[in-house]
């Protein structure tokens, strides 16, 4: 099984499942191998990307920062997030791996 939140050395690697085009923007549980992330901005132009950054830059607190590290095009995407450890990672998307 693969892990959905790992360290990376000083920074943290989630794996999520991302639906563009929702009613509202949330975290949305594990889906497989994946948190599933919703956002209602559309997949063009890089507006969803865009929404899951401001999301979890949000959800995990000040001084946090995103990065959309590969599946820019895909629903399938990884994010590494820096200023933070993979157990804080853990604990406040409610992530068990």
């Amino acid at each position: 099984m693969t892990c959905i939140v790992s360290q990376d050395g000083a920074d943290v690697l989630v794996s999520i499942k991302v639906v563009p085009g929702a009613s509202r923007d949330a975290l949305a549980g594990v889906l497989g191998d994946r948190l599933k992330i919703r956002v209602g901005a559309p997949p063009e132009g890089g507006k969803a990307n865009a929404a899951v950054i401001r999301l979890l830059e949000a959800a995990l607190g000040r001084g946090t920062v995103v990065d959309m590290v590969s599946g820019h095009g895909s629903p399938r995407k990884q994010v590494r997030i820096h200023g933070t450890t993979a157990d804080a990672v853990r604990s406040v998307l409610g992530v068990d791996s």
